[in-house]
């Protein structure tokens, strides 16, 4: 998870800090500090959802990903409220900045540090499926752009000396990052509750199943839910009652292939069911 990384991120964005007095750069230094201890917790999220199945949790333990980044998610508003604090402060009280071209270059030799971890993360998290890996990509990029703009205001203090830039700069940050706390904590409460396949995937899967249907072969009580990297796919199969049972294994074994192939990481349950049972139509999803 690059831990050494975001340590030495957290050093230079201090130091800048302290060599400026600038508030602005330490609310960029605070953002990189709950950067720090999302990447602990996505590392041992990411350790326990790798556990196999056991006696306890029959599907698993992929959900743990979600504790990664609904702790990432109230970090970050933690640190905006902090941010914001320390910026009304400043604006009681303004102050000076100092070394100013050191206290920059500091912060945007981190600023580079970081997008090349953030790009990392993100390439890992489209080859893994993983919505801890993705949390924290995006929430490394939203940093990057951040301290961005830190530079660019802190640049225009230094031009213009208008040192209430500053902490305006500050509460800036702040409400920046408290949108992306958001946005990740609904995702993170959207998963818990056992979310549907995103819409494509849903119409690939109808679009697959469609394609089997004839006279004989119907499908019904279609439910799909996402866990972490995992998704879970169960449904109904209809087929003549005089079909041997192996024909219906077969028949169910072939779909299980075919949506473990077109959606990768995905655990298929069927239930078989004659078609002339009225019964067998009882139950149609939801």
């Amino acid at each position: 998870m690059c831990i050494r990384d975001r340590v030495a991120t957290i050093v230079l964005k201090t130091a800048a800090w302290k060599l400026t007095g600038s508030v602005g750069l330490l609310s960029d230094a605070m953002e990189s500090g709950v950067n720090l201890v999302a990447a602990i917790g996505a590392f041992w999220a990411l350790t326990l959802a790798a556990k196999p199945a056991d006696r306890s949790h029959h599907y698993g333990h992929f959900k743990a990903e979600y504790f990664s980044s609904g702790l990432e998610s109230v970090l970050i508003v933690v640190a905006a409220l902090a941010i914001i604090s320390a910026a009304v402060g400043r604006l009681q009280q303004p102050q000076p900045l100092e070394q100013l071209g050191i206290g920059l270059a500091l912060s945007l030799l981190a600023t580079a540090l970081n997008a090349l971890v953030a790009w990392i993360l993100l390439k890992a998290s489209r080859r893994f499926h993983s919505i801890t890996l993705r949390a924290d990509a995006h929430h490394l990029f939203t940093d990057v752009w951040t301290s961005f703009g830190v530079v660019l205001g802190i640049g225009l203090v230094k031009v213009t000396g208008l040192t209430i830039l500053d902490p305006l700069i500050a509460i800036a940050v702040a409400l920046n990052i408290v949108v992306t706390g958001w946005k990740l904590l609904h995702e993170t409460a959207s998963g818990l509750l056992d979310r549907s396949l995103p819409e494509d995937e849903q119409a690939q899967l109808e679009a697959l199943l469609a394609s089997h249907e004839t006279e004989d072969i119907r499908f019904h009580a279609l439910r799909t839910r996402v866990a972490g990297s995992r998704r879970f796919v169960a449904f109904h199969v209809l087929v003549p009652g005089r079909w041997t049972v192996q024909a219906g294994h077969d028949l169910c074994d072939e779909l299980e292939r075919e949506i473990a192939g077109a959606l990768t990481r995905t655990h298929v349950l069927t239930h078989l069911e004659p078609i002339e049972d009225p019964k067998a139509w009882d139950d149609q999803g939801f």
